[in-house]
C-alpha cells in the first residue's frame, strides 16, 4: 500500500478551506440563531407583559368613587356639600367623622349609587370621609377625602320673623335681620322668596345692610298662607362671607283686624274686615310728649312688663327715669323705640276718652295685676295678635319711621319697591 504524506503547504490550504467552510456555517448558524433567539425572547417578553397587564386589569375595580367637596377644601357648606357617588359600581361602605373621631350619621341611597349625611354639619369643623365600592366583578375600590366647613367668621345667617307655623295679623311683614353686613344684596335677595296663597305680589325692601323686609302692596289677605324660602346656602353675601341657611317657613294670616286710634277724639275703633266691632276710650301722648302717627304693627305682647323712662330718654335732673313702673299690664309693642299700647291702672279712670296724658304710648283703662278680664285693656289684649295693625291719627307728631319696628307700611308701594335689590 502506498502511503502518501501531505506536505505542509497542502495541509495549510486544507485547514484554511475547512476553516472557511466552518466559519460560514457558524456565521450562518449565528445569524440564524441570533434571529431565532431575538424573535423568541421578544415574543416571550411581550406575551408575558400582556398576560401581566390582563391580570392587573382583572384585579383593578372599574368602580369610580367621587367625594365632594374636593379633598382639602375650605369654607364648605354645612348643608349639601358632603356627598359620595360612584359610577360603574355600587357603594358598600361609607364612613364620615370629625377630626376628633366623632361619627357622622349618613345613608347610602336605595340604588347604592350615592351617600349623604342625614343631618346638618357643624360650622368650622374638619370632616374625613372614607368610601368603598365594588364593580360588577366584585372588585373593590377605595377613596377618601377631607374638607373643612365654613367658619362662623366667614358665614352669615338671617334671623327672621314671624315664626314657622305661627298665625299672625294682616300687617305682619317678613323681616330678616342678618348677623353680618350684606354687600351683595342682589345675590342674597335672589336666594330668598316669599309667596302667598292669595297670589299677592310680594317685594323685598332693604332698610340697611343688615335688614331685609318683605310685604305685599296692601295688607295680607286674611286666611291666606305665606311661605318663606331661604336658599342661602353657599351664597356669597360679601367678600369671603357665605350663607349657610336652607329652610322653608310657613305661617298663616288670621282675621283682618285693624284698630284706628284718634288722638283728637281720644278713642280707638277696633275693626274686623272693615267693620267696627268695638270702640274703646284711650289716652294718647300729652302735648309735650306726642304719640307718633302712622301705621304700626304689633310685634310683641306682654301680660305684664316693666317700663322705665330712662331707657327711652325720659329722665329727670338726676338722670333717673321720669317713671319706672314694674308691672305695666297688657302691653303690646308698636315700635322698637318704645311705643306701646297698654293698660294703665295708675291714672284716673276719667282721663280715658277725655285727656291725652301719656309719654307717647296709647293707654287703656286697666287694673293692677292684669287679672281683671272685664277691663278694656284686657279685652283688647285678648283679642289682638302679633301682626295686627294699629293706625294712629291726629296726634300732631311726625309719622313713625318705617324701620322703627315692623312699620314698613308707612312707605308707599313705589318707595317700597325702590328699596328692592332684585
Amino acid at each position: 500500500m502506498e502511503k502518501r504524506v501531505m506536505t505542509d503547504g497542502k495541509r495549510r490550504r486544507g485547514l484554511m478551506v475547512a476553516s472557511a467552510l466552518l466559519g460560514g456555517v457558524l456565521a450562518l448558524s449565528a445569524c440564524s440563531g441570533s434571529d431565532d433567539k431575538a424573535g423568541g425572547d421578544d415574543g416571550d417578553t411581550s406575551s408575558a407583559q400582556a398576560s401581566a397587564d390582563a391580570a392587573a386589569a382583572k384585579k383593578t375595580s372599574e368602580a369610580a368613587i367621587a367625594i365632594t367637596p374636593k379633598d382639602g377644601s375650605n369654607n364648605a357648606s354645612i348643608n349639601n356639600a358632603a356627598k359620595v357617588t360612584v359610577s360603574k359600581g355600587t357603594l358598600t361602605e361609607v364612613t364620615m367623622e370629625t377630626a376628633d373621631g366623632t361619627a357622622v350619621a349618613g345613608e347610602i341611597s336605595a340604588d347604592k349609587a350615592s351617600w349623604a349625611p342625614t343631618g346638618q354639619l357643624e360650622r368650622s369643623t374638619t370632616y374625613k370621609i372614607t368610601a368603598a365600592a365594588t364593580d360588577s366583578e366584585g372588585r373593590v375600590a377605595h377613596e377618601n377625602g377631607s374638607f373643612t366647613t365654613v367658619s362662623p367668621a366667614n358665614s352669615f345667617i338671617g334671623n327672621f320673623t314671624p315664626e314657622d307655623g305661627s298665625t299672625v295679623g294682616v300687617g305682619m311683614p317678613v323681616s330678616i335681620n342678618f348677623d353680618k353686613s350684606i354687600t351683595n344684596k342682589a345675590e342674597v335677595q335672589k336666594g330668598i322668596t316669599v309667596s302667598s296663597s292669595s297670589g299677592q305680589e310680594v317685594v323685598g325692601h332693604w332698610f340697611s345692610a343688615n335688614r331685609l323686609d318683605f310685604r305685599p302692596e296692601d295688607y295680607w289677605t286674611g286666611g291666606s298662607t305665606v311661605t318663606l324660602k331661604l336658599n342661602l346656602d353657599g351664597v356669597e353675601g360679601a367678600s369671603g362671607l357665605y350663607g349657610v341657611q336652607q329652610k322653608t317657613v310657613t305661617f298663616k294670616i288670621g282675621r283682618n283686624q285693624v284698630s284706628i286710634v284718634d288722638a283728637k277724639t281720644k278713642t280707638m275703633k277696633v275693626t274686623q274686615d272693615g267693620k267696627t266691632i268695638k270702640t274703646i276710650p284711650i289716652s294718647a301722648g300729652s302735648p309735650e310728649n306726642k304719640t307718633y302717627q302712622g301705621v304700626m304693627v304689633m310685634s310683641e305682647k306682654f301680660k305684664e312688663t316693666r317700663m322705665d323712662g330712662a331707657t327711652v330718654g325720659f329722665t329727670d335732673d338726676d338722670g333717673k327715669g321720669e317713671y319706672d313702673i314694674k308691672d305695666v299690664p297688657h302691653a303690646i309693642r308698636l315700635s322698637a323705640s318704645g311705643t306701646f299700647i297698654h293698660g294703665n291702672y295708675w291714672g284716673a279712670k276719667s282721663v280715658f276718652g277725655s285727656v291725652n296724658t301719656s309719654h307717647g304710648c296709647v293707654g287703656l283703662s286697666d287694673t293692677k295685676g292684669a287679672n281683671d278680664p272685664n277691663t278694656t285693656a284686657a279685652w283688647f289684649y285678648n283679642n289682638s295678635m302679633i301682626g295686627d295693625v294699629v293706625v294712629v291719627q291726629n296726634t300732631g307728631d311726625k309719622t313713625i319711621a318705617p324701620d322703627n319696628g315692623l312699620n314698613g307700611w308707612n312707605l308707599d308701594w313705589a318707595a317700597w319697591k325702590a328699596g328692592s335689590a332684585a
